[in-house]
């Protein structure tokens, strides 16, 4: 799978801004990608998910160009996820 990662979280993928990561093949979910880029490269699913097992508000990620909304979401093991940071400011 390949997942294409913000600025924001790049200095977990030593610069890199997208990684290929192996996810299970028997109906993956969006909770075991982010789990196998913890995997990779650890810390990186802290900055994505909540202690209460949910998505941060500043954080969307899109499934095949899907917007997904929690972690129960099926993905491809050959699809890719973007994950993009929001930006604030005043």
């Amino acid at each position: 799978m390949n997942v294409r990662i913000p600025g924001l979280l790049r200095s977990y993928t030593n610069g890199a801004e997208c990684v290929d990561v192996h996810v299970a093949p028997a109906a993956p979910t969006l909770a075991d990608a982010l789990e196998a880029l913890n995997e990779r490269y650890p810390g990186m699913r802290f900055r994505i998910v909540d202690e209460q097992g949910a998505i941060r508000a500043h954080i969307k990620i899109f499934v095949d160009g899907g917007l997904a909304r929690d972690l129960a979401t099926p993905v491809r093991t050959d699809g890719e996820l973007m994950i993009v940071g929001a930006l604030s400011g005043g």
